[in-house]
């Protein structure tokens, strides 16, 4: 066809030549003929007024049907019937438009008899045809300007100035010139383009853009040599939309890993804007926000929201991304109250109702949704298992296309969707609040300093996706002045990581009241912990993995005990790293101390290490979590802490948050827990040792000894009791124990009288009867003193009592 020249642009080149012009024919996706091609009706000899909406087997001979498989495009011979009865063969093409089987449009051309079957090149070859056809379509000259449009494309585009004129000339955009890229290669390779999607405003809908899906074809003469280039246009934006959407559903169904509903909810905000909507708002209830009880949704409310998000086009003010405000009481005329009420969403609903037209940004929006006309809005629920989650409000600025049934339908969706995400971030924040109450709570609240010991610690739980660990340090207090020094970890997160360490520490209380060495105290936690998976049902049974039980998942244990008199700490480990030790002349090292296995496993006994610990040393406990991540191992990260710990006069608080700022990585991957203890030793004036004759006469001279100390100390009034407990416990070493015998008093935040014997007989407290001569001895001492109780040690037992100062 020969350009027509226009008063834009120059007199355009003519085609190299006529386009060769086979028959065409468009199908419909239920095999109708939709559009009918002049060369179509020349050869077949039917007019398009009798074959169009027919199925396309009036115009095959019996029996012959084309069948599209699934890679979209056949090609063969096939049998025709000529309106005037006869059949024929001819060399048939068919090939959906758009690339797959299930478009919603057909091509069929064939060649005349004769011929053959059309190349993969020629069964694309279009002529100027089918003016009539709901496709759009155009001819093109080797220039890539226009000889001839249909009527559909006309009006599709709103442009009938097009002849002579090239495609970027028509539409100036960045589209239309990848366009003419695209149309360039299809010329000078011959291969078809099937379903080149872009975007194209339509006249008849100015309120937006539609998206569009073309086909290029060259068009060749006899010899094969390109005459120009046909192209086909389906308007697919219901498609596209639908595709969109999908997207956006899929996008929301992946923000389910998102363990915060503030986050959460920005997150799904984000994902309709500007995609379905120009602004989103979303306000969840305070009981979601605060980790809280949700309120029934059957509720008629009040409902106490909280703004959480806004995600807007750059048009409608800044997006909002974290929680604004005090939550606002939503009463039951309110908008959000009757669309949570009512479980359904609203088509017109406003955002001032959600979050009472409060928040800086949102309230403008909000004031003009109220002007009719303006902006068309979408209210939907949020709900889950029949809780009231919140709502989300979807806006739509002027000018745009107002939200229709179809779009409340996929809000609705994205809702549901949206609903289930919330809940599940809801019971994260819901568990991770109830682990940091409980695990206040079973933590030391602070921990007890004495003249053994100057301790400072801290304590960091992971972050909100990691969950609460189990991690943990105490100081516990111990007889004769010594003091235990704990820290561990349990293996796993959340509640019932929580739960488990709080056993721990209790466990570790109620053996280190035994005063038992560390390694017998860790043999009997050991115990403890099997006890404990074995108490558990068969089918939750250690080593099954269940995260659930205690032993099942593992926790280690470092127990220590400082003896200031002695000035050494003996300590055991199971499973855990060795403390990091300062001395007084700034030097550092970490202990040879044999792991262990861990509690629960017990595979190996349980080793003591005592090490010499003069007075100003400093003692460092920590959990893994402080010095062990992903961008460094456990021997860097110690190093790391010697490296700061190399300063044992520095103050220890100051210490805690150089050692934090130094090593504790952000966000935490793991709880971790630091123990810092500077030792103190006893001065020898403080405290007095005698070595007892095994001899009953040696008992007074005993007695005269201690009082006469605690004269000199001037603890003149604890001189009766104390003589009365010297005068039993030094009679019972004599009667009962063996050599040798001791005796020590202890002045230091309390008194302590101690006798030390050669036996290991433990001592029994008994409540004689009123016509017994004896076995009142050690009831006398408890009532005499505050504390008492006794201990193993490597050459016997020590049977000790506390009395408190005056």
């Amino acid at each position: 066809m020969t350009a027509v020249p226009n008063d834009r642009s120059s007199a355009p080149r003519q085609p190299a030549g006529p386009a060769v012009a086979p028959a065409a024919v468009l199908l419909d996706r239920a095999g109708k003929v939709v559009g009918w091609s002049e060369g179509a009706e020349a050869l077949l000899g039917h007019r398009g007024e009798e074959v169009l909406d027919r199925p396309v087997d009036v115009l095959l001979a019996p029996g012959e049907r084309p069948r599209l498989p699934e890679n979209g495009d056949w090609s063969g011979s096939l049998r025709f019937r000529h309106r005037a009865g006869h059949e024929f063969g001819a060399g048939a093409c068919l090939c959906a438009l758009g690339g797959a089987a299930d478009r919603e449009h057909r091509l069929l051309t064939l060649s005349s008899p004769g011929r053959g079957t059309l190349s993969g090149v020629n069964r694309s070859l279009l002529d100027g045809l089918l003016s009539h056809s709901p496709v759009g379509m155009a001819v093109m000259d080797t220039d890539l300007r226009y000889t001839w449009v249909n009527e559909a494309l006309v009006r599709a585009s709103g442009v009938a100035d097009r002849l002579g004129r090239t495609l970027s000339a028509v539409f100036p955009s960045e589209e239309a010139a990848a366009g003419e890229v695209a149309m360039r290669r299809v010329v000078e390779t011959g291969e078809p383009l099937i379903d080149y999607e872009y975007r194209g405003p339509i006249l008849s809908d100015p309120a937006g853009e539609h998206m569009y899906s073309a086909s290029f074809f060259r068009l060749e003469d006899e010899q094969g040599a390109p005459t120009g280039l046909c192209y086909l246009v389906l308007d697919v934006t219901e498609r596209w939309h639908r595709h969109q959407r999908e997207l956006m559903l899929g996008r929301a169904r992946a923000c389910g890993r998102q363990l915060d509903p503030v986050r959460a909810a920005r997150e799904l905000a984000e994902i309709c804007v500007p995609g379905f909507a120009d602004q989103v708002a979303i306000d969840l209830t305070d009981a979601v926000v605060q980790g809280d009880e949700i309120p029934r949704s059957s509720a008629h409310g009040p409902f106490r929201l909280r703004h959480a998000a806004r995600t807007a086009v750059p048009e409608l003010g800044p997006s909002l991304c974290q929680v604004d405000g005090q939550a606002v009481e939503c009463g039951p005329d309110t908008p959000a109250a009757r669309c949570l009420t009512g479980g359904v969403g609203v088509l017109g609903a406003t955002c001032a109702g959600a979050s009472g037209a409060r928040v800086q940004g949102a309230r403008e929006s909000a004031e003009a949704v109220g002007e009719p006309g303006s902006h068309s809005s979408i209210m939907v629920p949020l709900c889950a298992a029949g809780g009231a989650l919140g709502v989300v409000t979807f806006l739509r600025a002027p000018g745009k296309e107002p939200f229709t049934e179809r779009d409340l339908a996929f809000a609705e969706e994205f809702a549901t969707l949206g609903s289930s995400v919330l809940a599940a971030a809801h019971r994260f924040t819901q568990e991770r609040r109830i682990s940091l109450s409980l695990q206040r709570n079973l933590l030391p609240g602070r921990l007890t300093e004495d003249e053994a010991v100057e301790i400072a610690w801290r304590y960091f739980p992971a972050s909100e996706e990691a969950g609460v660990g189990g991690d943990w340090a105490d100081a516990i207090p111990l007889s004769a002045a010594r003091v235990a020094l704990v820290v561990g970890d349990v293996v796993g997160h959340g509640v019932n990581a929580t739960a488990a360490m709080g056993r721990l520490r209790a466990a570790v209380h109620t053996l280190a009241a035994m005063d038992l060495p560390p390694d017998e105290l860790l043999a009997h936690l050991d115990d403890f912990v099997t006890r404990i998976c074995e108490e558990q049902p068969a089918r939750e049974g250690c080593g099954q993995g269940n995260p659930d039980l205690l032993g099942a998942v593992g926790a280690s244990c470092l127990y220590a005990v400082y003896d200031p008199v002695a000035r050494t700490c003996t300590m055991a480990s199971a499973g855990h790293p060795a403390p990091v030790v300062t001395r007084p002349d700034a030097t550092t090292f970490v202990p040879e101390l044999p792991a262990g296995s861990l509690l629960g496993v017990g595979a190996a006994p349980f080793e003591s290490v005592e090490i010499p610990c003069p007075g100003g040393s400093l003692l460092a406990f920590f959990t893994d979590g402080l010095v062990e991540d992903r961008r460094r191992d456990l021997d860097e990260g110690v190093a790391g802490l010697r490296s700061v710990l190399n300063r044992p006069g520095a103050p220890l608080e100051e210490l805690c948050d150089q050692a934090v700022d130094a090593l504790l990585p952000r966000p935490l991957e793991d709880d971790a827990a630091l123990l810092l203890a500077r030792t103190a030793s006893l001065p020898s004036s403080d405290v007095e040792t005698w070595e007892i004759p095994d001899d009953p006469a040696a008992v007074g001279e005993a007695r005269a000894l201690a009082g006469r100390r605690l004269d000199e100390w001037g603890l003149g009034d604890l001189r009766f009791g104390t003589e009365l407990i010297v005068s039993e416990l030094v009679t019972n070493g004599i009667r009962y124990g063996s050599a040798p015998i001791r005796l020590r008093l202890i002045r230091h935040k309390v008194l302590t009288c101690e006798v030390m014997d050669g036996s290991s007989t433990s001592p029994r407290l008994r409540h004689a009867r009123t016509t017994d001569e004896g076995g009142r001895g050690l009831f006398l001492v408890a009532q005499a003193s505050q504390r008492w109780g006794y201990r193993y040690t490597s050459t016997g037992k020590s049977i000790w009592v506390e009395q408190d100062l005056p």
